[in-house]
């Protein structure tokens, strides 16, 4: 066998490797956050990506109202923005 041929092998082994241990499991977690804002729903608690907690309160295609703090402040965020959903 052509040393070439062994070359080539290592380096489609290697991007195999990274597929399995790297690209795979990114997109299953991308695609659970993917659905769990796409689930998002009017009462809901969220957490944002910025650390901010709120009670969802509208639910807009691309956009998200919320409700935070005692004082029941509110604010519209983008969906996007949303880090996950608390469970109570």
């Amino acid at each position: 066998m052509p040393a070439w041929v062994s070359t080539i092998l290592m380096y489609v082994a290697i991007l195999g490797i990274f597929y399995l241990l790297l690209i795979r499991p990114q997109r299953k977690k991308d695609k659970q956050i993917q659905e769990m804002r796409s689930n998002i729903k009017e009462g809901d608690e969220i957490l944002t990506i910025g650390g901010i907690y709120g009670k969802v309160l509208n639910v807009k295609d691309d956009a998200v109202t919320i409700e935070v703090g005692a004082d029941k402040t509110k604010l519209k965020i983008a969906r996007w923005a949303i880090g996950k959903k608390v469970e109570a």
